[in-house]
């Protein structure tokens, strides 16, 4: 791990986004409730919400944040579903991981519900979209 130990604590917020792109009956019943497994929606922000409080432990480098807010938003279009997620710390070290991890950790679990209606549905578009606090900062 790269040593962080001098550097001050600041207030520090990621947002990160993912898609995923699945055909418009799919989208459907998920906007119905009818995925096989249940709730896409609420399990997927569930899962990514626990996922970013396990970023150390699934990304081995990774120093543990203590995480103020986590929140994931999964809106559906006519596309797919679009996920952005947002992690925020006072820490010494940046939180944009832990939001790449509940956006991605999101987007698979929306596969993995909506897999046994299409097996066609694409996670794509992983990003970060914006950080700020510390000094690399954009």
């Amino acid at each position: 791990m790269v040593d962080v130990g001098a550097k001050p604590l600041t207030d520090r917020r990621a947002v990160a986004s993912a898609r995923v792109r699945m055909s418009a009956a799919t989208v459907a019943a998920v906007r119905a409730g009818d995925a096989p497994k249940g709730d896409v929606i609420g399990t997927a922000r569930i899962a990514g919400i626990q996922a970013a409080k396990r970023t150390a432990d699934l990304i081995p480098l990774c120093h543990p944040l203590p995480l103020s807010f986590v929140d994931v938003r999964i809106e559906l279009d006519e596309e797919g579903a679009a996920i952005e997620a947002e992690a925020r710390t006072s820490a010494q070290t940046g939180v944009e991981m832990e939001a790449l991890t509940a956006a991605a950790v999101a987007a698979l679990t929306v596969y993995d519900m909506v897999k046994a209606i299409e097996r066609e549905a694409v996670i794509e578009q992983v990003r970060l979209v914006e950080k700020t606090g510390g000094t690399s900062a954009r």
